[in-house]
């Protein structure tokens, strides 16, 4: 099994549980049976009264978890041209009610997210109570380049990023360090690398019969004292204000052509997130303008409802399986997008990215 579990006792009697998401081959990618049977796992956990904390975690140096098994979705999009396939209605459900349920989970979920936290990856560590980082972690959402679209309850957490820098790291997939995911409210706490077997031994020390909430905040707040030294560098707080003048715009369209015209700036990070954006699918940049802005007035349950018909719909159209040809499968990079410029893509086909892929009641109509 791709996902391993394990209950520590401490000194008290009580016990943590682990799961460890076990396929570093993949960097971790989840796969359906994964996000079933940790569902399962820790559905079980929450009801156990002598389970008191849960620890989610990646196995390898590399990565926490590098997102969902596209390459399966796109097997199946291909055997079922122009339909939702039944692997990607599954999958999709399962995925968003995991990380709903984690943001709603009735005890302290500490996610260690090291490494690569990429696309669901983030939708778990966001889903904790408790988000870690460490010095190697790159957060991101960079489902442009596949011509996807940033899911998992990016909807979500993007919308309500500072100013407009959701919305440019949604459009570009850029990649965020431990300072900027402090800064942007997207992690809790920074520690080390070789600081996680501390961090356990200190759970297990805990008196979590009284006084729970402070000892844990104090065993978090020593950790990280510790680690202070290895924080990178701020990278997107300090270019929040160009950010946010380049992308007050009134349109995606004009959001494109105002990012493209960094790469040619010596600024290398704004230059990279650009060049990223311009080899991305046009039609991934309208769609998270539109979730952006739909998102700002719903609650996390309607995101995931929202989501769930946008990735329904993303696998019935050609950019998601292209996409994932070129980057993934074929590894050409050279991804032909059916449309390749911005001002094509006909806004009937964005609209209908938000509408009903399903028969009768909402799969996900209990998440409120």
């Amino acid at each position: 099994m791709a996902v391993q579990f394990e209950l520590l006792t401490g000194v008290d009697g009580a016990r943590i549980g682990i799961a460890t998401l076990d396929a570093p081959a993949s960097l971790n990618a989840l796969s359906l049976p994964m996000i079933e049977v940790l569902d399962e796992h820790l559905n079980a956990w929450a009801d156990d009264p002598a389970i008191v904390c849960v620890l989610l975690r990646g196995n390898g140096p590399k990565a926490f978890c590098a997102g969902g098994d596209v390459r399966s979705l796109v097997e199946a999009c291909r055997a079922h041209p122009g339909e939702v396939p039944p692997l990607a209605a599954r999958f999709f459900a399962a995925e968003y009610r995991l990380d709903y349920r984690l943001h709603h989970y009735p005890k302290p979920l500490l996610c260690w997210g090291h490494g690569h936290v990429l696309g669901g990856g983030m939708g778990l560590l966001q889903g904790a109570s408790i988000r870690i980082v460490t010095p190697g972690s790159r957060l991101a959402m960079p489902e442009i380049s596949i011509g996807l679209y940033p899911d998992v309850g990016a909807s979500w957490f993007l919308s309500r990023l500072p100013g407009r820098l959701g919305l440019f790291l949604g459009l570009t997939g850029a990649p965020i360090n431990a300072r900027d995911a402090l800064d942007l409210g997207l992690a809790d706490r920074f520690m080390a690398e070789a600081q996680q077997e501390e961090l356990i031994d200190g759970l297990l020390q805990l008196n979590w019969q009284e006084q729970t909430a402070m000892q844990l905040n104090s065993l978090l707040k020593a950790l990280q004292l510790q680690a202070r030294d290895h924080l990178p560098a701020a990278q997107w707080l300090p270019r929040r204000q160009r950010i946010d003048e380049l992308l007050d715009v009134s349109d995606p369209a004009c959001a494109w052509r105002a990012i493209s015209q960094l790469r040619q700036q010596d600024d290398l990070v704004l230059a990279k997130a650009a060049q990223t954006l311009m080899e991305g699918s046009p039609l991934t940049a309208h769609l998270v303008w539109q979730q952006i802005r739909r998102a700002r007035y719903l609650s996390l349950g309607q995101v995931f409802q929202m989501e769930y018909a946008m990735s329904l719909n993303c696998c019935r159209h050609p950019e998601f399986s292209e996409g994932v040809r070129a980057r993934l499968l074929d590894k050409d990079q050279k991804p032909h997008w059916h449309w390749p410029e911005i001002a094509q893509v006909p806004t009937a086909v964005v609209e209908a990215h938000f509408s009903k892929a399903w028969e009768g009641r909402h799969p996900l109509a209990d998440l409120v």
